[in-house]
């Protein structure tokens, strides 16, 4: 089972999700999304945004549905929260379950929580909904879409790019052959056609 919760605190709303227990919260590591930002609870960020841009009233509503989550944490003050991309965990077969590393601990940052803030929680609490997700098939589908956007991308830029030459080269021509009318035979005057008086309006 997945909980799932709503932030308002930003527009659009956020969304924040967490296992019901460590054994969940193991699919959750081993199925996670790109876009994800990972402390106790998961946030899902929207696709381009950074994660150490996070606004601080989000973070805050994170770092708050992390302390009442823990069993240990809700019970002090005063508590330290990291959080990082879902990308930097590391998991091997000698962790126990529900623990995790990191890759690079430089992607790793902390947030200070004095003290649970009950306003906060209860208003999580209230958009809190259970689910029983495939979260391997969530994910595959999600990465389906990715790699089909990124198809359409790379197509759409060759079509730009072929448009781009087609221009070039009909500016080159253009360029290499922007005296050729000059030198038709019909657009040109010879010495006899000047004698004849071609030319006597322009001297009256």
């Amino acid at each position: 089972m997945v909980y799932y919760f709503q932030s308002t605190v930003v527009d659009p709303p956020a969304y924040i999700y967490v296992g019901k227990d460590k054994v969940e919260n193991e699919d959750l590591i081993k199925f996670g999304w790109e876009e994800d930002v990972c402390a106790h609870v998961y946030l899902r960020m929207k696709q381009g945004d950074s994660w150490t841009s996070i606004p601080k009233e989000l973070l805050e509503d994170c770092a708050q549905l992390t302390k009442a989550n823990s069993i240990e944490g809700n019970k002090k003050d005063n508590v330290t929260i990291i959080y990082t991309p879902w990308s930097n965990l590391r998991k091997d077969a000698s962790m126990a379950t529900g623990q995790v590393s990191f890759h690079d601990p430089k992607m790793v940052r902390k947030i200070h929580v004095p003290a649970r803030q009950n306003p906060t929680v209860n208003r999580l609490n209230k958009t809190k909904v259970e689910k029983f997700p495939d979260l391997y098939a969530e994910r595959e589908a999600d990465q389906r879409e990715k790699r089909k956007a990124e198809r359409l991308g790379r197509e759409a830029q060759k079509a730009k790019d072929r448009q781009e030459k087609v221009e070039r080269e009909q500016k080159k021509w253009q360029k290499d052959h922007a005296y050729d009318d000059m030198f038709r035979e019909e657009n040109m005057i010879s010495n006899e056609d000047r004698d004849a008086g071609f030319y006597e309006d322009d001297f009256m």
